[in-house]
């Protein structure tokens, strides 16, 4: 038996069934419980794997307004106002980027005036120079994540 490739497969098959159980796992993989526990264990120790989380959709729990938010921060205060938008409930992502904006930040509410409250708190933060929010229309694609390319040899 070789281990080939055995931890980019073990991923794949966790990003088809995250709830699959270790004995299953072995068998699609074909290799022992133990060896998937132990590579699994491997896996979560560096990081790889951060967790077992269910995919929530926010639109049918009646979040339907969903907000990209561009912000322009003072250079120095860019990790603060980064860490305070990641503490806010309805952020779902927050990236600090390169190009024109600073920050970006995507965020799901319920409706557009509480899209609004949550834009007009972020600008009295005397930190953010500039903001540009675009409201998105159709998620084409969204909490997506993708297999890896496994050499089979």
């Amino acid at each position: 038996m070789t281990y080939e490739n055995l931890d980019a497969k073990l991923i794949n098959a966790l990003l088809g069934n995250g709830r699959a159980s270790l004995r299953s796992l072995g068998e699609q993989l074909d290799v022992s419980v133990t060896t998937v526990s132990n590579h699994l264990r491997d896996l979560e120790a560096e990081g790889v794997v951060n967790g077992y989380t269910p995919i929530v959709d926010y639109d049918n729990l009646g979040y339907d307004v969903t907000a990209i938010i561009n912000l322009k921060v003072e250079g120095s205060a860019l990790q603060t106002v980064a860490e305070r938008l990641r503490d806010e409930k309805q952020m779902v992502s927050v990236y600090e980027v390169t190009g024109d904006y600073d920050i970006v930040a995507i965020g799901k509410f319920q409706n557009t005036d509480g899209m609004n409250d949550q834009i007009k708190e972020l600008l009295t933060d005397v930190d953010i120079r500039e903001s540009n929010t675009s409201v998105v229309l159709n998620a084409a694609c969204e909490n997506e994540q993708f297999e890896l390319d496994v050499d089979e040899e």
